[in-house]
């Protein structure tokens, strides 16, 4: 079995990212963390393009889109969802959730669930915190493994193509039954 250490340097990923205005005393800590996160690890600004979208039920529609164009290596989705007094915070926590996953399984894309779903402002506050939990740093820290992992699988898929097209073309010229 084969182990492949991770890379730190991410120089030359071309990162989107797509975060929610609600909420935003949240979702801007969370981008300037993400941002900061991709920079130190060597994504150059002009690598990164971010949208803006009204919530968080929007992300995941922008970010198939944004996969599908083909200028993206992963896109990284950032946003807070909080419990209310209404049901209204399961129909989009789930909601977010599943487009998020079926964007990526669409697209063959990585896409980077940064999506807070809390309790309360003060949970949401904190996850943002750079001093406290940091998601927006740990989502781009995802993008930056998931883009190596999704290469190398890449490779090994090539790789294995390659060598099975010459293995196939005897079968292929089996007589019918």
């Amino acid at each position: 079995m084969k182990h492949r250490k991770m890379g730190r340097s991410a120089a030359g990923f071309r990162i989107g990212i797509v975060v929610a205005k609600f909420n935003q005393q949240v979702t801007n800590k969370l981008l300037n963390a993400c941002v900061d996160m991709l920079t130190a690890h060597g994504v150059c600004k002009e690598n990164m393009n971010v949208v803006r979208v009204p919530g968080a039920f929007e992300i995941p529609l922008v970010a198939r889109a944004m996969a599908q164009s083909g200028r993206f290596d992963a896109v990284i989705c950032l946003g807070a969802v909080i419990r209310g007094d209404t049901p209204h915070f399961e129909y989009i926590s789930a909601e977010v959730s599943r487009g998020i996953g079926q964007a990526a399984l669409d697209t063959d894309v990585p896409m980077i669930f940064g999506v807070l779903t809390t309790e309360t402002v003060a949970q949401a506050v904190e996850r943002a915190d750079r001093k406290k939990f940091n998601r927006g740093g740990e989502a781009a820290k995802s993008a930056i493994e998931m883009v190596t992992v999704m290469r190398q699988v890449n490779r090994m898929r090539q790789n294995s193509d390659a060598g099975s097209s010459a293995t196939l073309r005897p079968a292929s010229r089996r007589p019918a039954n």
